[in-house]
Parts: structure tokens; C-alpha cells; sequence
């Protein structure tokens, strides 16, 4: 690997699967390289270590993140403002998180309970700064920031970066770069987590974003941030499908998932057991549609479930139709239950790219993958009907997820069609592989809305904002928050 050309430092944060996914499996590092000499924290196992260390230039110098343990005062705070955030945001999808039951003992339904009641005090009275300053004041004294503030001191960054905006194990770090003048910045991971999320874990002095149209949902959720203080990104996630080294022939692909090339290819791309628990039963419906030929064609269907799914709950699915193609994500589930602990290995980047390259056309619930397929030009179907009667979340699953804010525009663009029964599902995936040209404005419409900047130009453009953040830094930085 070549060389830093700089000895200037930066501390870069890797808190979770999905940041080591998106900053270290891509060409990010070694981009930031060419700049600054990175220091990678991360919770990645030991063991796997040299899969990641191998792929980065030999500059890069990797740290074990300090496990965070918080005080009881800390974790109420904690609460509270992520809470509060939500009251005073008042999203709609913010009003569904706000409404759930309260799941485990009587101790923990009176943690959330009280905090939430705190929360909506604290959302009335406007005085989410205020809780903020409280939390930091009382984490502060906490070792964990003594730990990375002694390694701060030692190694000198000039600048630290986050991968992502949520996890709280990331605030330590934080607060120790603020109390040492040095300039913090963190990346919003995903499209929905503006207006769906709690409050963004820590202070940070910078946010980078996707889009124009994120940075105006991030402006609008947290008005005190300085409107000079949010740049324009775009998103290292999807570069690897400009990358077309990574491509493999539609023979060989289907080689490797067991799949004719000479079929319609479908792939449904499965949620989150919490998030979507009727997945399982959407993906028998379907085969039960393809197999009675109600689908025309005879497709092919392949089973992705979300990585931090182990995959079980389709066992049944898989064995009453063993044609179904379940194409489990190649993610090592280090800690089981603890999606922070849930980390891609390099050839799951490669194969995501070719599934997303060669299916002709996905099935989702409300995912994100709404958006990777729609990069390629594969046109969508949503799931938006319930198998349980009663439905599951105590509402129709098309009021309770498709009136999210951050969905609005693919409803208003017409990116994807929307099937509100079974019907309704054979109908679109008909529509679709007869022509699959339906809908194609709408596809690039909300792409280009959420996407500012061309596909394998994110990276770049992240090393030149932290650039200028070092270039401006004059003593320690104005601080926004605590």
C-alpha cells in the first residue's frame, strides 16, 4: 500500500457494521490517507482485524473503541433528550416511536415512562440545548473521555470524524476532542434518520450530509446548528455500484446463487424482525403467487434478509419452497443481539452490487433499498398490506410506515408502486417485468433528490471538508451545543 503523503492527524470513528461497511471496506480510507494520517476506533473483533487492516493503506493506525459505561444520571439524561427531541420534532414517524408499548418488567416500563414524561416537559419548555449541556457536564468527568482524551493528546488529530450520526458509545470521544480545541465533524448515515430518529448522540461542530434536501431536514430539526456548519457529501454507501470491476456476467452471478440466467431475477430484500415481522409471510405469499403462476414468467426469486437478521426466522419459507433463493448477507454477527456487532466482510460489498446489478426488479418494505435499485434503474414494488388480522401494529402497516416523512417523496415522484394487497403485489410485479421502463422518471426524480453528488465522489469530498476544517481552525473552534 503507498504511503501517507502527511503527517497531519485525524481520529476517524467506526462505531458500528454499517460505518465499517460504508468508510472501511470502500475507498474511503485510503483516500483520507493521501491527506491525513488516520486513526480508525472501531469495534471490530480481533480476529477479523487483518480482513480490514489488509485492504487500507499501511498508515492507518487502528484502536479498539472504549467500551462505554454509563452512569445511571447519564443514561436518564440520555433518555430524556432523545425523548424530548421526538416530542418537539413531532415527525410522524417520530409520534409512532412515541406510541409504542413498552416492552419488559415494571422497572424498565417506569425508566421509559418517567423519561419520556421528562422528555415532553423538556420539548414544551423548548430547553433541549439545555439538556444537552446537562448530559455532557455529566459525562465529562467520566474515564472513558479521560481514556481517549490521553490518546488524543498523544497522537494529535486535527480533526475527528464519525461514521454515524446515533450510536451514544461514540459521545466519550467527543467530548474529549471538544475539551482539547479539536474541530468534530460526523456524517448522517442514512435517509430517514432525520426525521424517524432520536437526537443525534453528541454536539458534533460539523454534520455532512447527503443531499441539499438533508441538509434542510437537518436544519429544520436542529435549528442552532450554523447553517455554514452542514456540507454536501453525498454517501461513500453506494459507490460501489459505479465500481465496475466489481461486476461479475449475469451467467456467473447466477452461477454462484443457483439461479437461471434465462429467468426473471426478483429479488426481495427483507427488514428487521422488530420492523418488519410479516416478512416471512410476504416472501411465502409471493412464492405461493410464482408458483401458481398468478406471477407470469416463472422468475426466479431471491431472499435477501437485512444483515443484522441471522436469517432464521425464513426457515420455513425456504423449506416449503426450495426454489427460494435465500442469499444470506455475508456479515459475522460477533456479539449476537448487539447490532453494533454486526460487521460486512469485504465480499458482501462485491456481491450486494451484482444483486443489485442483475435482479430485474426488488420487493421491500419501505427500505432504503428503495433507493439502491432505483440507482440501477430496477423498478420497486412496496409491500403495504398486513397478513395478521388484526394488524400487527394496531393500524393498517400502510398507515403506520408509509406516512413517514423521509417516504413522502417517493410516494410524490411515484418512484416505486405501492401494493395494498395481495392482488395488488402480482399485479405490479407483472407490470414490472412486462416493462420494466414503468416509473423510470419517478426512480431518477427521487435519486437525484436524495443524492447530490455523483456516485464514487463521496469519499473525496469528505477528505476536502475535513481538509478545510483544519485549514480554518484558528485556537479552538466555536462550538455548537454544550
Amino acid at each position: 500500500m503507498i504511503s501517507a503523503r502527511s503527517d497531519r492527524s485525524v481520529a476517524v470513528l467506526v462505531p458500528d457494521g454499517v460505518g465499517v461497511r460504508n468508510f472501511v471496506l470502500g475507498r474511503f480510507l485510503n483516500e483520507l490517507a493521501a491527506s491525513f494520517r488516520p486513526h480508525v476506533f472501531h469495534y471490530i473483533p480481533d480476529h477479523l482485524l487483518p480482513h480490514y487492516a489488509d485492504r487500507t493503506d499501511d498508515s492507518v493506525e487502528w484502536y479498539p473503541m472504549a467500551p462505554y459505561l454509563q452512569h445511571p444520571a447519564a443514561l436518564v439524561l440520555q433518555y430524556t433528550l432523545g425523548y424530548g427531541h421526538m416530542y418537539w420534532a413531532n415527525t410522524n414517524a417520530m409520534q409512532r416511536a412515541l406510541g409504542r408499548r413498552v416492552k419488559g418488567g415494571l422497572k424498565s416500563k417506569l425508566f421509559v415512562h418517567s423519561t419520556r414524561l421528562a422528555g415532553r416537559v423538556g420539548a414544551a419548555l423548548n430547553c433541549m440545548n439545555a439538556i444537552e449541556n446537562m448530559h455532557c457536564r455529566v459525562v465529562e468527568p467520566r474515564p472513558e473521555v479521560g481514556h481517549y482524551r490521553d490518546l488524543f493528546r498523544r497522537i494529535q488529530p486535527e480533526v475527528l470524524f464519525c461514521s454515524h450520526q446515533r450510536p451514544t458509545t461514540v459521545l466519550p470521544a467527543v467530548l474529549a476532542a471538544r475539551s482539547l480545541g479539536i474541530p468534530t465533524a460526523t456524517f448522517i448515515f442514512s435517509w430517514d434518520n432525520l426525521s424517524s430518529k432520536g437526537r443525534i448522540a453528541a454536539p458534533f461542530d460539523h454534520y455532512l450530509v447527503w443531499s441539499d434536501h438533508m441538509r434542510q431536514e437537518l436544519l429544520q430539526f436542529y435549528p442552532h446548528v450554523p447553517h455554514e456548519n452542514v456540507h454536501i457529501v453525498g454517501t461513500p454507501q453506494f459507490d460501489p455500484y459505479v465500481d465496475r470491476s466489481l461486476l461479475w456476467s449475469r451467467e456467473e452471478f447466477c452461477r454462484r446463487v443457483g439461479a437461471d440466467p434465462s429467468r426473471k431475477l426478483i429479488c426481495y430484500s427483507g427488514g428487521d424482525s422488530g420492523t418488519c415481522p410479516e416478512d416471512p409471510k410476504h416472501v411465502e405469499l409471493l412464492m405461493s403467487q410464482v408458483r401458481s403462476g398468478l406471477i407470469r414468467g416463472n422468475p426466479e426469486v431471491l431472499l435477501r434478509p437485512v444483515p443484522v437478521d441471522d436469517g432464521r426466522r425464513y426457515d420455513g419459507v425456504c423449506s416449503r419452497y426450495p426454489e427460494l433463493k435465500r442469499l444470506q448477507p455475508q456479515w459475522v454477527h460477533a456479539e449476537p443481539g448487539n447490532w453494533a456487532k454486526v460487521v460486512p466482510l469485504a465480499d458482501d460489498v462485491q456481491f450486494l452490487a451484482n444483486l443489485t446489478h442483475h435482479s430485474d426488479m426488488n420487493i421491500n418494505l419501505g427500505s432504503t433499498m428503495s433507493l439502491d435499485f432505483g440507482m440501477h434503474d430496477k423498478p420497486v414494488v412496496n409491500v403495504a398490506f398486513d397478513m395478521s388480522d388484526p394488524p400487527l401494529f394496531g393500524m393498517p402497516v400502510y398507515d403506520y410506515y408509509y406516512c413517514y416523512e423521509h417516504f413522502q417523496p417517493v410516494l410524490a415522484f411515484g418512484a416505486t408502486r405501492i401494493a395494498r394487497s395481495p392482488e395488488q403485489l402480482a399485479e405490479h410485479v407483472n407490470a414490472y417485468l412486462e416493462n420494466p421502463a414503468l416509473d423510470r422518471e419517478g426512480r431518477r426524480r427521487l435519486v437525484e433528490l436524495q443524492i447530490d453528488v455523483p456516485l464514487g465522489e463521496s469519499g473525496r469530498r469528505i477528505v476536502s471538508v475535513l481538509e478545510s476544517l483544519v485549514a480554518s481552525r484558528k485556537g479552538a473552534p466555536v462550538h455548537v451545543g454544550c
